[in-house]
């Protein structure tokens, strides 16, 4: 295996973890800036009530997009086990 064929592997190893985790924080994220603003505007400073609008953001987040992020995954190890003999010279 070259450098530039373990490289490669590690570009595209980051472009779909990126993509896989992208969906889950985006949402937490807005779920969490929503939650502060609301906690700005009330003045209500309770800690616990920033936790779970996130974990049901994530929680919703792998409900629906869970399959494909399944597909994502199982596509990119087939794609890596496939090309194997490649790497290997």
């Amino acid at each position: 295996m070259t450098e530039a064929v373990a490289l490669e592997l590690a570009k595209q190893t980051l472009m779909v973890t990126m993509k896989v985790t992208l969906p889950i924080l985006t949402l937490t994220l807005i779920a969490g800036l929503t939650i502060s603003i609301f906690q700005a505007v009330t003045q209500v400073q309770e800690f616990t009530l920033t936790f779970i609008p996130k974990i049901l953001a994530a929680i919703l987040a792998l409900l629906f997009l869970g399959p494909w992020m399944l597909t994502m995954l199982l596509n990119f190890t087939s794609r890596i086990l496939i090309n194997l003999p490649n790497y290997v010279k």
